[in-house]
């Protein structure tokens, strides 16, 4: 017989569920069906919330999500601009925030108009400006696990395997500042309520340059509509990208999104990676 959660979670997960939130009842499964992440919209006493939960083997999205909640998201929250944590577990893999109404920005004309990404622009910074400090090793791990992912199995031609390798062979990495980062920043993870954008889905949040944070848009929506970098930047303020270190982001973030696309099913993700792969080898 299914589950209130539809076989989502595991006994205990649910158990634990239910104990903070009796008589729920399930409203939407918004799971993305392409790693073991459950994530369920539900209702108690007439509030929604969002259960998020992984498996044993995948503690690193959960973890990174009730980190973020525990010590950065706050800023954005006070602003109505991020969901407060509710309940969290970590030994469960098991995440309760409260439910943000709005539509996701991804697939509508707000992911193209200027005032998404002024308003884009004006939370990042709130974000990444509540703290910093000087990494002396993040750029050579960064690099480090770019390499490894091209000794996983991929679809990655031989010659650009060999150009991304020798590219990360020469690399000589400096010191950098890093800042609390959400690691998607994307339409995807951007709600609409009104005119008011919000931030969902803090799983790949870490400390990391700030730069790492405008990955995703440049290789998408800025790519596609020019005029959108410029509004981003009139709300965030001074750009802090740097020419070498920005070439040699985007080639890592190539080569990972290329391989855990294929390594994960993803066909229109991996083909965006391969894309990404020819642009940032174009540019050295």
């Amino acid at each position: 017989m299914e589950s209130w959660h539809r076989n989502r979670l595991s006994m205990r997960q649910a158990e634990l569920v239910e104990s903070w939130l009796p008589g729920l009842r399930l409203l939407n499964d918004l799971s993305w069906n392409i790693v073991d992440t459950a994530v369920l919209e539900v209702e108690h006493e007439r509030r929604r919330y969002i259960v998020k939960a992984a498996g044993p083997s995948s503690h690193h999205h959960i973890g990174r999500e009730i980190e973020a909640h525990q010590s950065s998201i706050r800023v954005l929250a006070r602003r109505n601009s991020a969901p407060n944590l509710i309940h969290s577990d970590r030994a469960l893999n098991l995440v309760v925030t409260e439910y943000l109404e709005g539509c996701l920005v991804e697939g509508t004309g707000a992911e193209y108009a200027t005032d998404t990404y002024v308003q884009a622009g004006i939370l990042l910074r709130a974000f990444h400006e509540q703290a910093g400090y000087a990494d002396p090793d993040y750029e050579a791990v960064a690099t480090a696990k770019a390499v490894a992912w091209l000794d996983t199995p991929h679809r990655i031609e031989d010659l650009v395997t060999k150009r991304a390798r020798a590219i990360f062979g020469t690399y000589e990495p400096e010191p950098v500042i890093v800042v609390p980062t959400h690691g998607d920043w994307q339409p995807r993870n951007w709600l609409m309520h009104g005119t008011q954008l919000r931030i969902i889905d803090f799983g790949r949040y870490a400390l990391r340059p700030a730069a790492s944070d405008f990955c995703r848009l440049a290789v998408q929506q800025w790519r596609a509509a020019p005029q959108l970098e410029p509004a981003f930047f009139e709300g965030y303020g001074a750009d802090p990208r740097d020419s070498k270190g920005w070439k040699v982001m985007l080639l890592r973030e190539a080569v990972s999104t290329a391989a855990w696309a294929y390594q994960v099913g993803d066909q229109k993700f991996e083909k965006q990676g391969h894309r990404m792969l020819r642009d940032a080898l174009a540019s050295f």
